[in-house]
């Protein structure tokens, strides 16, 4: 199994890391990608507002934000930064749960690294597809 670690910067709890671990990779090789190494960092608004601005040149609160370390046609190595209060806040305005909204963002993450955009109405249309996917076979 690829490495795969989960950092806490804000307070949150996340159960069962071992399987949702396992499910990220499979999820890798259902999208025909290869992991090696992947961090998720669980942050403040204050400080994704700050990498978006410093990295992205952007001036606005996201709940995440993806980093391929890779080189094409590589392993996937990556990092995905959320905002523990923006999924919050999301979770409220779609009337779901935090942690069904935490593990749309966790998946959102990395099907951007699977190749996955969101930019275009139809791409974002793929993605969320790809998402509730993802969020039925986890959930069941």
């Amino acid at each position: 199994m690829a490495v795969q670690f989960f950092f806490n910067e804000s307070v949150i709890k996340l159960s069962d890391r071992t399987r949702l671990k396992a499910f990220i990779n499979d999820l890798f090789l259902n999208e025909g990608g290869i992991l090696f190494s992947l961090n998720y960092i669980f942050c403040s608004d204050q400080n994704l507002i700050r990498i978006n601005k410093e990295f992205l040149k952007h001036d606005n609160y996201t709940d995440i934000i993806t980093f391929c370390l890779s080189n094409k046609n590589e392993p996937i190595e990556g990092e995905i930064y959320i905002s523990t209060e923006r999924v919050k806040e999301n979770a409220g305005l779609g009337s779901t749960s935090f942690n069904n909204e935490l593990h749309r963002v966790i998946f959102h993450g990395a099907l951007h690294l699977c190749g996955y955009e969101d930019n275009k109405p139809s791409d974002k249309y793929k993605m969320t597809t790809a998402e509730n996917k993802y969020l039925q076979l986890y959930f069941g």
